[in-house]
């Protein structure tokens, strides 16, 4: 160990460890969770237009419901992760909501409902942002963009999954909805293990002056390296800390400090623009589906052909995020966004809506990637969970209007009016990124 060094600077010069590769599954399993039960509701929404009844209105509203919740837990849980803890926030999320799913499986009302979703949207919208930070003040330099799109790739193994549930669960009967909720208690008990089993991050423990267990953390992180090996990178880490790029924002009071409010003004309008067009298009398109005349068996097997195309979007985002940088490749995936929404909007056989339905999951994916990737970079240790959740809290925003909005367009316009607005919006976050610093390789904090 070479004590000239910063504890962070220890971490961000490793290579990828075991115990990086145990924090990132830990921490992807809980995303995958949350993304099975953001998932889930459009296969409910439905499936209760069928069983219930459900009006246009009310099935908007049992889709907005969840991401009111999900604004108010992302800027709170950020807040509360900067005081409490990253790991610690994380189990909690994770309890919160999926005691609610499982409460929500015996809902005998649509107001019941509506209410138990409003809690499951608190715990969903403050994990999100505390597991990309996680992992990100984890992750080594070097493979820190890398890391954060592979825990955002583990979103499509959760909406996959939720398409599975919708297709071969909910169809299955009148209550098939209702098994299908159930199985959503999973992350109540997976909760355990987060918190027994994930560290909690060095940097916020060296900001709250926890210095002997930061010390511990980062000296269990290094033991997974051959001492040799561990010299080696010493000497060529020094060599490099007098080149790279750094940035230090240790006097920066919030996330509006001069010198961070250009980027966060630059980041909500992503975060806004792309909840607006993803929540709006993938929520809906089973229900969209149904109401063009497909069945509900037909229209979910679909969407699940749909989601597959998640995977592939991740992976050549996760590549591109660290040989091209992240700036200009979320700008590249939101432009191949906005022209698979116009492509989707047009489509009128099956073929052409399974390719523009693949099409908008490839690109829309890889830049939700990119753009967890980006978030946590942008700010230092003492503000980078305020920062990122309050990002993800006004890009809620976006989501609680996207459910409620696709009605009356379609109402007084069509899916081309529709999907002409999301790609609008897809355009107008690609120029916001382009105005984003890019920060690939440097150093977050001395």
């Amino acid at each position: 160990m070479n004590q000239q060094l910063t504890r962070n600077q220890r971490l961000d010069r490793l290579p990828v460890t075991g115990k990086h590769r145990k924090l990132l599954f830990g921490s992807g399993i809980g995303w995958a969770l949350d993304a099975m039960d953001v998932g889930l509701i459009s296969f409910i929404m439905a499936a209760l237009v069928v069983h219930w009844g459900l009006t246009p209105t009310q099935t908007s509203w049992l889709g907005s419901v969840g991401f009111v919740g999900m604004a108010l837990g992302a800027t709170f849980g950020g807040l509360l992760a900067d005081r409490i803890g990253r790991r610690q926030v994380f189990a909690l999320t994770l309890l919160v909501y999926g005691l609610a799913t499982g409460a929500s499986a015996l809902a005998g009302s649509l107001a019941v409902l509506i209410a138990l979703r409003f809690v499951v949207g608190l715990g969903l919208g403050a994990e999100l942002p505390v597991a990309s930070t996680l992992v990100s003040e984890f992750s080594p330099r070097r493979y820190r963009g890398r890391m954060v799109v592979i825990l955002e790739a583990f979103w499509a193994v959760g909406w996959i999954s939720a398409a599975l549930i919708g297709y071969f669960v909910v169809t299955s009967g009148d209550n098939g909805w209702r098994w299908a909720l159930a199985l959503g208690m999973i992350p109540t008990f997976y909760a355990i293990y987060v918190r027994r089993s994930l560290p909690e991050s060095v940097r916020f423990l060296e900001d709250k002056g926890r210095h002997e267990k930061a010390e511990e953390v980062v000296a269990s992180f290094e033991a997974d390296v051959d001492t040799q090996e561990l010299q080696r990178i010493d000497a060529a880490e020094q060599q490099r800390l007098r080149d790279l790029p750094r940035e230090d924002f240790a006097d920066a009071t919030s996330i509006w400090a001069p010198g961070l409010r250009r980027r966060t003004a630059a980041l909500w309008i992503v975060w806004f623009c792309v909840n607006l067009s993803y929540y709006g298009a993938f929520i809906w398109i089973p229900s969209l589906l149904v109401a063009d005349g497909f069945t509900l068996v037909k229209s979910f097997q679909f969407t699940l052909i749909i989601t597959l195309a998640q995977l592939p979007g991740y992976a050549v985002a996760a590549w591109l995020i660290e040989a091209w940088g992240r700036r200009h490749t979320l700008a590249t995936f939101l432009v191949g966004s906005a022209a698979s929404a116009l492509f989707f909007g047009t489509a009128s056989t099956e073929t052409t809506i399974i390719a523009a339905g693949c099409l908008l999951s490839f690109f829309n994916l890889g830049a939700w990637g990119a753009l967890y990737a980006i978030g946590p970079e942008l700010y230092p240790s003492h503000v980078r969970g305020a920062g990122t959740g309050a990002a993800a809290g006004f890009g809620r925003i976006a989501s609680i209007m996207a459910p409620l909005i696709v009605p009356p367009i379609l109402l007084w316009g069509d899916s081309i009016a529709l999907f002409g607005l999301f790609s609008a919006a897809f355009l107008l976050a690609a120029v916001a990124t382009l105005t984003l610093p890019e920060q690939r390789g440097k150093v977050l904090d001395v």
